[in-house]
């Protein structure tokens, strides 16, 4: 299983404010749907934060996501345990097949690839 990036999920309640103070980081907006927006380094595409509203189309704001090469074999190697699967695997409007899990200390983890 490859993995292309890891980025950490903020819940802010005002992704306005949020996306400005970490644009004073360095960051720049990639993509702005409103309740989620994703910050990218310009020098290293793969440093990104994700401020995050409500997920439009999950139960829970995610905590982590990672993106992988194929997300259906880590949606399988994730079923075949005992993980409990917070959002099912789904294709997404915005371009993205995702699902939720719930890692150890309950955490939820955001696995996504990329249509």
């Amino acid at each position: 299983m490859t993995i292309r990036r890891a980025v950490p999920d903020i819940t802010t309640a005002d992704p306005a404010v949020s996306s400005a103070f970490y644009q004073l980081l360095g960051f720049r907006e990639e993509m702005n749907l409103g309740w989620v927006v994703n910050l990218v380094s310009p020098s290293n595409p793969t440093a990104q934060v994700i401020l995050v509203t409500k997920d439009a189309a999950a139960p829970v704001n995610p905590d982590l996501s990672i993106e992988v090469e194929d997300v259906d074999a880590v949606y399988e190697a994730v079923r075949a345990t005992d993980a409990e699967i917070v959002h099912p695997i789904t294709d997404e409007e915005w371009g993205v097949r995702r699902f939720f899990v719930r890692d150890p200390d309950g955490k939820v983890v955001n696995v996504v690839g990329h249509r």
